[in-house]
């Protein structure tokens, strides 16, 4: 019998290491091809959107179509649309397309500490004084990133701090808000679903029709990585890993992301990347580490509920009876 710890380990690092190589991709695409963030995220989500719910309307069609059939959860399904899975991919690729793909993902991982002040929000009660240390690390090492160790001075663009921690926001949201969707619905009809009315609300505002940019085997390889490997495994494996043992956990593997597009950029596009700007990093990163691996208890179920009154075997058994 698989160990759903195992499988939730195994399934962050992979999408974790899969969005850090999209994140360089992304930015070559940017600053070599002429690709707009705008059409890259309608065009990714459209497409991703087609595959995964065709993919889950095949595997499991009444239980995929069945979340229509709620009005709440239908409500939950939009706003998760919009709020979650587009936000926090426009907000990543235009935090990339200001700066580089390194330092945009280094910034997204003030996320987790987001997600520690939430749970201590609706768990009532004041953040631990790890939680705080974790915040003002946080702080710090946005502050070196940005400065670079001089307040009068700043290393980063205005916009490209304001859409990194924009993405931070994003993160947490789209940690967060799925899972009462994700334990009554099969994974990808949730992803599915988002991502085909994310992208299809804003192809009003950017057309993926109007194609643009310079179109060669360079950018069709790097798109289909990103939408393939980026999006449709790395989003899917990411969310089970969330549903099989919670936002906390998943987070510290999720470090490999950052880590993944600093080390592809910084050898392959030649991003400059100091010793300040590894000392920021390192802050970040560590705050995840402090959160993941400290003592705490588990939410209040009595607050969070349905999204954390179940538990992974409930989960599992939940899905091999769906199927």
């Amino acid at each position: 019998m698989r160990n759903p710890a195992v499988v939730a380990c195994i399934l962050a690092l992979f999408s974790a290491l899969c969005w850090g190589i999209a994140g360089t991709l992304a930015q070559f695409l940017f600053h070599h091809k002429n690709i707009s963030p705008e059409w890259l995220v309608t065009a990714r989500m459209l497409v991703t959107g087609v595959l995964m719910t065709a993919f889950a309307l095949i595997r499991r069609p009444k239980v995929t179509l069945s979340v229509f059939s709620d009005r709440k959860d239908t409500l939950r399904l939009l706003s998760f649309s919009i709020l979650g899975m587009w936000s926090v991919q426009y907000t990543y690729f235009a935090a990339i397309n200001a700066s580089n793909a390194a330092t945009a993902t280094i910034i997204q991982y003030v996320g987790p500490v987001l997600i520690a002040g939430w749970y201590a929000a609706i768990e009532k009660r004041w953040p631990r004084p790890l939680e705080f240390l974790c915040l003002f690390m946080a702080i710090g090492g946005v502050f070196l990133l940005v400065t670079h160790g001089r307040p009068d001075s700043l290393s980063l663009s205005p916009m490209a701090l304001f859409w990194g921690l924009l993405a931070a926001v994003a993160l947490a949201v789209y940690t967060i808000q799925p899972l009462q969707l994700m334990s009554r619905y099969p994974t990808e009809a949730v992803i599915g679903w988002a991502m085909l009315i994310g992208g299809g609300l804003f192809s009003l505002i950017s057309q993926p029709w109007h194609i643009e940019g310079v179109w060669d085997p360079q950018s069709l390889s790097a798109f289909a990585f990103i939408v393939v490997f980026g999006t449709l495994l790395s989003f899917h494996a990411y969310l089970t890993a969330v549903k099989l043992i919670g936002a906390r956990p998943v987070s510290l593997m999720a470090c490999a992301e950052p880590l993944a597009a600093a080390g592809i950029g910084i050898v392959w596009l030649k991003i400059p990347f100091g010793a300040y700007d590894w000392l920021g990093a390192t802050l970040i990163l560590g705050t995840i580490l402090i959160l993941t691996l400290q003592e705490q208890k588990p939410p209040n179920t009595e607050t969070v509920k349905p999204a954390t009154a179940c538990t992974p075997s409930d989960l599992l058994a939940k899905d091999a009876h769906a199927e």
